[in-house]
């Protein structure tokens, strides 16, 4: 091979002698020379993803893969399919990243017909943060190892696109399997990340490529799934069960300390969600300690179906946030103590658009709060719905005296409300507002419900648990409140003001009956005031 120094003396020389015929001959074999060097680098990492992380990545003093990413590496090109989970906050966007862009480096220097298909429960995971990651990691590449020029982010790293000349990396919405099943390549990388809710269509799709592939050699398939686990269903916990038939998956869990121990988890961390959601609680589960569980079950709602409401909302804040037809409702629970919160919940047709939560407020200032969201003579056509309990009726008489219009919410209170299909009762408002919650996120049912991302919101929702007491016809009794603070340490504000929120077209439609006569008397009137104006939208309609 010849060197720098040498290419460069054979190069003046021609142009000395003005043989163009020649210096296109020697570009040639420049190019091929150099060529087959990058391919010779590249095939040293083909099947070393940790090498090629260690050697071609621009790591800081002292950063690196940690222990764990570097077993989920390394086992990626002899297992062949990989399944990952763990807690929040590992890294594993990074590393799906990572194993990205390998695939992509080393298949295209070799000359390999390949692709990567990268798909995920929701567009926005691929949108938002995957393939922005992917360009973070693209950064700092060290091209002169790899012998090739940057990638152009014009012509080659795009938005949501790798296009090289052999291959290309895509992302694929995880509902559309036809779209996966279709993927053709001498070398194929699925990437499939938040795996916990990919619908199985997805899974069979992806399996459908390791048919023609080979253990040695090409064609070759590769699979790698990551996410925080979820309830004990779905394909990705069955792969994490070693159910019959996907034993050749492997599967990494990530524990809490080994995340704490590569200083990618903080200790007080994971004791503030202790303390927030309850070491018992799916949620600490799923996001703390990476393992795979349920809501109890005799929770009133899901935990899976309160994060399909999220992702309902995240989808809706990433789309600009379009306008939402709809009633406009404020939820009031105004705190009782000092280390409660006086929670407003805006919300507008079928969506939470915000909660605001203020500390140490007394009445007179959630009263004037609420004035002011309503406008003078309701000019803003929000309807305020408040906790009409303790302290908060204090504010419901304020703001009539105001004549402020305004909804009162007995949790006490009587209702002649049913299921769904009829079934059952409730034996009071508190335990039928939250069913109606129950029933606004059932995924059988086309929900539209969209909840925001708040940690303590999805806690309140999911931790009250039910029973059905005895009668004719049985009746649905949610947890009180006060057993509720009890178990959690704190008041569940947040969801309070949700539900209550929720439960404003219930009110407005009917006359709710309550142990005590004058807020009876008062809900009685407010109902008759709205219910022309609200009838049953915005959820009104969901329980019958």
């Amino acid at each position: 091979m010849a060197t720098t120094d040498e290419i460069e003396r054979q190069v003046q020389a021609l142009v000395r002698a003005g043989d163009v015929a020649a210096l296109r001959a020697l570009r040639d074999r420049v190019k091929a020379q150099r060529s087959r060097e990058t391919s010779r680098r590249a095939l040293r990492y083909m099947r070393d993803p940790v090498g090629w992380a260690r050697d071609c990545l621009d790591w800081s003093d002292g950063q690196g893969l940690t222990a764990y990413q570097d077993d989920v590496l390394s086992s990626l090109p002899t297992r062949k399919r990989v399944a990952v989970r763990g807690p929040h906050g590992l890294g594993k966007t990074g590393m799906a990243a990572i194993t990205v862009l390998w695939f992509a480096t080393t298949r295209e220097a070799a000359g390999i017909d390949w692709k990567v298909i990268t798909t995920a429960s929701a567009w926005r995971h691929l949108a938002v943060f995957l393939f922005p990651e992917i360009h973070k990691w693209a950064r700092r590449i060290r091209w002169d190892v790899l012998g090739r020029d940057p990638f152009s982010e014009r012509t080659e790293l795009l938005t949501l696109n790798l296009k090289l000349h052999h291959g290309a990396a895509s992302a694929v919405a995880s509902n559309k399997a036809e779209l996966i099943e279709g993927a053709h390549a001498d070398s194929l990388l699925y990437l499939i990340d938040e795996a916990k809710i990919v619908p199985d269509a997805t899974w069979d799709a992806i399996e459908g490529a390791f048919s023609g592939g080979r253990m040695d050699g090409l064609p070759e398939a590769f699979a790698l799934a990551i996410s925080t686990p979820g309830p004990t269903t779905g394909r990705f916990y069955d792969i994490h069960r070693r159910a019959p038939g996907l034993e050749d998956w492997y599967t990494r869990h990530v524990t809490l300390q080994e995340a704490i121990d590569a200083g990618r988890i903080s200790e007080d961390w994971a004791q503030q969600r202790a303390r927030q959601w309850g070491k018992d609680s799916a949620l600490y589960a799923n996001r703390v300690l990476g393992e795979f569980r349920a809501a109890d079950e005799d929770s009133v709602i899901p935990l899976a179906w309160v994060e399909a409401a999220v992702e309902r909302w995240l989808a809706w804040d990433a789309a600009g946030r379009p306008p939402v037809e709809g009633r406009r409702v404020l939820g009031v629970d105004v705190a009782r103590s000092g280390s409660d919160s006086t929670v407003l919940t805006h919300r507008t047709g079928l969506c939470i658009a915000e909660l605001v939560a203020h500390d140490r407020e007394d009445t007179m200032q959630t009263t004037a709060r609420v004035q002011a969201a309503v406008g003078e003579d309701g000019a803003t056509g929000i309807v305020p719905v408040v906790d009409s309990i303790g302290v908060g009726g204090g504010v419901v008489d304020r703001l009539r005296e105001l004549r402020v219009p305004v909804l009162a919410y007995t949790g006490a209170a009587k209702t002649k409300r049913r299921t769904r299909d009829q079934e059952w009762g409730f034996t009071n408002v508190r335990s039928a507002a939250y069913w109606n919650v129950r029933e606004l996120l059932d995924p059988a049912f086309a929900p539209e419900l969209m909840l925001p991302p708040d940690d303590l919101l999805l806690s309140d929702l999911t931790t009250p648990t039910w029973d059905v007491t005895t009668g004719v016809p049985p009746k649905i009794q949610v947890e009180r409140k006060e057993d509720v603070v009890a178990r959690l340490g704190r008041s569940p504000d947040r969801g309070d003001s949700v539900v209550m929120s929720l439960w404003a077209e219930h009110l407005a439609a009917s006359t709710v009956r309550s142990p005590a006569s004058r807020t009876a008397g008062a809900t009685s009137a407010s109902a008759a005031r709205y219910g022309r104006s609200m009838g049953a939208s915005a959820g009104g309609g969901r329980t019958r």
